[in-house]
């Protein structure tokens, strides 16, 4: 009953602000919840049923979604669909409270939680939504602001598909590839849905054991992207990556669904947002820098150098790395650390990828 009647009063919002909007007026989140007030007594009684906030917060969070859409932040807000929208509601803090395992919701009760509440802090409200079969819930919490720990080490990263990272310092991050694991069994889920009847309960079934299959595909990957991100973050003060075209790479058709199941966007989004937090920096090196086709000690450069190629060797004659077989992403890491360093001043301090001076730590190892 909540989730239906947010998704309701959501629709009726969102309709009622085009049509303002089509006769020139200027509609406003506050204005629709006070005008959905006025009238949901007479003609929507049964929106009474639920608490409050199922009825107050979609106006406010219409609203939210057209600033970030006039911003150009987002896409326009579209109507929810009960069959493939995401249900959900909000709670005030007013209207929850948190006990052992458990969480009070109006209406419902006691629900019991998968564990507690690991942050001590002021609750300021909570968001309960539905993904597959299952319940979840996001608990806002005023915590104090943590001072960051510094660290001075650096490492540059190359991302890709044969690995999903390679850093600097010679580690490599395999690309588990989730979804190619799982395709095998998302297709017979897959066909075992179209072959049901439209409408009966065997394809709400089969329906929703697909939603199950990628929920646990997206779980897994995020797992990993999140303990590789959080293990960068806390490890490194200065971390350099190489921006990519992921628009571009999703429109090849040979690699789209590769380039999806890697996530790539993903770490960097994520990446990112947690160097932040700890208040040390990304460095952005632009996707057009010769990363892999670069010599890492002498500059030297394999113009010839193909895709397939996947050990890089220097043809210089006066490199320390001679004819010395490296790994290809390897290299392109130390190629963008130099390419880091260098943007933000630093690198004439740095020689031969051997690191900078005893002030700064840098994790670059070059055998």
């Amino acid at each position: 009953m909540l989730p239906r009647t947010s998704r309701f009063v959501w629709n009726w919002a969102l309709a009622e602000w085009n049509r303002q909007y089509e006769t020139g007026e200027n509609p406003t989140a506050l204005q629709l919840k006070k005008q959905f007030n006025q009238i949901r007594r007479e003609q929507f009684p049964w929106t009474w049923e639920v608490t409050k906030n199922a009825s107050d917060q979609p106006s406010l969070d219409l609203g939210k979604a057209f600033t970030a859409f006039f911003a150009g932040r987002a896409r326009r807000p579209k109507f929810k669909s009960k069959k493939r929208g995401k249900p959900s509601f909000y709670l005030a803090n007013d209207q929850l409270e948190l006990g052992d395992h458990r969480i009070w919701i109006p209406k419902l009760g006691w629900v019991n939680m998968a564990e507690n509440l690991r942050f001590t802090g002021k609750v300021t409200g909570a968001r309960v939504t539905k993904t597959a079969d299952w319940w979840f819930v996001s608990l806002g919490v005023e915590l104090p602001d943590a001072l960051p720990e510094h660290t001075q080490a650096a490492v540059g990263i190359d991302v890709g598909l044969n690995r999903l990272a390679t850093l600097s310092t010679g580690e490599g991050v395999e690309n588990q590839a989730f979804l190619k694991t799982a395709l095998k069994k998302l297709r017979r889920a897959n066909k075992r849905l179209h072959r049901r009847k439209l409408g009966s309960k065997n394809r709400e079934k089969a329906r929703r054991q697909v939603a199950r299959l990628h929920y646990r595909i997206a779980c897994m990957r995020e797992d990993v992207l999140h303990k590789l991100t959080t293990r960068l973050a806390n490890c490194y003060g200065l971390i350099g990556v190489e921006t990519l075209n992921l628009k571009g790479l999703l429109k090849n058709r040979r690699l789209a669904r590769s380039f999806s199941d890697a996530s790539l966007g993903t770490l960097r989004r994520l990446l990112e947002a947690k160097v932040a937090e700890h208040g040390e920096q990304v460095i952005k090196v632009d996707r057009f820098f010769p990363s892999s086709k670069t010599c890492h000690c002498c500059g030297w450069k394999w113009e010839e150098m193909q895709l397939s190629d996947r050990v890089f060797v220097c043809q210089h004659p006066d490199c320390a790395y001679f004819h010395f077989e490296q790994d290809r992403d390897y290299n392109a890491a130390l190629n963008i650390l130099r390419e880091a360093l260098r943007l933000i001043g630093l690198l004439d301090q740095a020689v031969c990828g051997t690191g900078l001076d005893e002030d700064v730590n840098l994790a670059v190892d070059v055998g």
